[in-house]
């Protein structure tokens, strides 16, 4: 196929940046211009003339402007395929003229549920002639060049610069496949917001995403692996994807991975003290609160330096320049936090591989949404984790009840255990993770597995003995025997947090009381896989 020289234009766009460069770019290769309502005005304001499409179809704008493009001598203009002799005698027979170059991009439909409109006027920006008109040109694009987002018209304006005014094939197919993923997105949207929003429903029939691409990847998981980071086309919060690299190495796909876990789990404390969370390989290896950020880290870091090395941390404070410093003490991969302070930031200048996140505001834990998981032939999609239980909410079930602290130690095991990946066991103390076991076959290993990183770590530290002595134990799921509780008093243990429901919960509650523990039921469950 041939370069196409321009020659006539049809411009109607809701985002005006760049639109008088790039007209007065076309107005230069003597192309004729054609427009609408505002697009127009825009362009006569930068001295540029323009027809209104009224002109062209001879028909007026109406009811609101809805009705404006969709009429044949603009999609004619765009569908006829110009080498067929019938096309042509059908443009002749009906004083239809050719349009070379569709430049639309659609009404602002995600901005404006963003912002929280009525119904009514969320509606009005569904968007009908212009992807009319953007399917029209990107299916034609042997014939028509589609401009649907600011950032092509420099490589329109070149291109005609180099071709005497016209595009080449490779660019309009380029320019094509943008223009479907454009209009498929756009009504991904908007079909979600009916879904969703407007209907209420949790499962469509027809359920449909669409996303932008933010940055190719280094590699996946592994080497061997292609990643890529995508960016939701909607409304959607805030997190490791959007926030600010100030410094270090390219992220990689388990930094992302593992980022957004440590994230996640420090936005379960946004509210709360100065929090450090110490992440490896998607589980936390420290969580710790305290009167300071520097602390909070010491104190993290203290219950597992080993798998800390080369780890991820999140804090849910600015950071300051003391916990850079510490932080700085050991080999670190990511660092995560709302800001940063100038101190803080010139510690780490010193780290060039050390990446830099600044998030912003943390995002809401409590946030409701979906989250998907691709299978062998199908997705499974659910509700967030959002669950919280509140001191009100738990059941006491053992002759002895917990004191204060032993309750303070509880919720916050629980709040960790729900980001730790089955089974979990999470030992606490004085706002300070102890021990954590993740991601065993049954529980007994993980209360074990634990009990002896708390033991390693006592030892790494010099303490008398491990801070599981005396601590509240968590249990993601309810324990099935007694074994695994009997794991944890053997730790030291004196209180237990557990969602209860098994067909054995008696012998659990006959074996806590005879060891004179405090239990707590949650009656519900955080599995995480």
């Amino acid at each position: 196929m041939a370069n196409v020289k321009i020659t006539r234009a049809l411009l109607s766009v809701s985002d005006k940046s760049g639109l008088a460069e790039l007209g007065a770019a076309l107005v230069r290769h003597g192309v004729e211009l054609v427009s609408t309502g505002g697009t127009a005005k825009a362009l006569r304001d930068a001295g540029l003339e323009v027809q209104d499409v009224s002109d062209l179809t001879g028909f007026p704008e109406m009811m609101d402007g809805r009705v404006k493009t969709l009429h044949p001598k603009v999609h004619g203009g765009l569908l006829a395929v110009r080498d067929d002799p019938a096309h042509r005698q059908a443009m002749v027979d009906h004083g239809i003229a050719a349009i070379d170059l569709v430049v639309v991009n659609l009404y602002p439909f995600a901005q404006t549920v963003a912002k929280d409109a009525e119904r009514d006027e969320i509606i009005e920006n569904i968007d009908i002639g212009g992807p009319s008109m953007v399917r029209s040109a990107a299916k034609n694009h042997a014939y028509v060049a589609i401009a649907t987002d600011p950032a092509d018209y420099a490589t329109i304006i070149a291109e005609m610069d180099a071709n005497q005014g016209a595009t080449t094939i490779e660019t309009r197919r380029k320019l094509a496949a943008k223009a479907f993923a454009a209009t498929a997105a756009y009504d991904a949207m908007i079909s979600s917001w009916f879904a969703y929003a407007d209907q209420g429903q949790m499962f469509p029939e027809t359920r449909v995403m669409g996303s932008h691409l933010s940055t190719t990847l280094r590699y996946g998981e592994n080497p061997h692996q292609l990643a890529a980071l995508y960016l939701p086309g909607g409304p959607a919060a805030r997190g490791i994807a959007q926030a600010v690299q100030v410094q270090g190495k390219e992220l990689s796909y388990n930094n992302y991975n593992d980022a957004d876990a440590a994230l996640e789990l420090v936005s379960e404390f946004r509210d709360g003290p100065p929090t450090v969370v110490i992440v490896k390989h998607a589980n936390p290896c420290g969580v710790a609160t305290a009167d300071t950020l520097v602390e909070a880290y010491r104190a993290a870091l203290a219950c597992d330096s080993v798998s800390a090395f080369g780890g991820i941390i999140a804090v849910n404070r600015p950071l300051d320049g003391p916990t850079a410093e510490a932080i700085s003490g050991i080999f670190t991969e990511v660092v995560a936090a709302p800001d940063a302070d100038e101190a803080a930031k010139a510690v780490f200048a010193k780290k060039k591989n050390l990446r830099l996140l600044l998030t912003g505001d943390l995002p809401d834990p409590a946030r409701v949404g979906l989250t998907t998981k691709i299978i062998a032939g199908g997705v499974l999609v659910q509700q967030r984790d959002n669950g919280r239980v509140t001191r009100d909410q738990l059941k006491l079930v053992t002759k002895r009840a917990p004191t204060e602290q032993e309750l303070a130690d509880c919720l916050f095991a629980w709040t960790v255990a729900k980001h730790v990946k089955s089974n979990a066991i999470v030992y606490a103390k004085d706002g300070s993770t102890a021990g954590i076991g993740a991601g065993q076959m049954n529980r007994l290993e993980s209360a074990r597995i634990a009990a002896w990183k708390a033991k390693d770590a006592a030892e790494k530290a010099g303490w008398a003995e491990p801070r599981t002595i005396g601590s509240g134990v968590a249990s993601d799921a309810f324990f099935p025997f007694a074994d695994g509780l009997l794991a944890a008093v053997e730790a030291g243990a004196t209180a237990v947090i557990q969602p209860g429901g098994s067909i054995r919960d008696e012998d659990v509650i006959a074996a806590a009381d005879e060891a004179g523990l405090a239990m707590l039921f949650t009656g519900m469950r955080h599995f995480r896989h």
